[in-house]
């Protein structure tokens, strides 16, 4: 992922040449890590945008291994987060299989089971509302 793939000022975000809509998390997430980017790599020319002490100096992307050691031991895995942002889509915007298969660029199988799982706790939170 590079630099101009994340368009801050209209909330979106690139992945895999799918675009994305950034959610607030995310967002904050970007420009910590920005922040953090230009205070410790002033000067770098690195058109990445995860980079560490080894790529800063070069043009190459941080490695998968820098990555996988950097959440190693934390709740909130990799896997668990984009799980996580499929199904608020899906809750948000309504369980769509289409709509999620068009934002994040998964299959028609993963998008439905995703809508179904919205659908459920739409409902379930539908019937557990107390009457006003």
């Amino acid at each position: 992922m590079q630099l101009n793939d994340v368009d801050l000022g209209n909330g979106r975000i690139t992945v895999a040449g799918h675009v994305c809509p950034l959610d607030d998390l995310t967002r904050q997430a970007v420009l910590n890590w920005l922040d953090h980017r230009r205070t410790r790599w002033p000067n770098t020319a690195n058109p990445h945008l995860l980079i560490t002490q080894q790529t800063a100096v070069e043009l190459g992307p941080a490695g998968k291994l820098w990555t996988t050691r950097a959440t190693r031991n934390l709740t909130a895995t990799l896997e668990r987060l984009r799980v996580d942002r499929q199904l608020e889509e899906a809750l948000i915007h309504g369980p769509d299989p289409l709509h999620l298969s068009l934002v994040f660029g998964i299959d028609e199988k993963t998008a439905i089971r995703y809508a179904e799982s919205a659908r459920a706790l739409l409902e379930q939170a539908a019937e557990t509302r107390p009457l006003s």
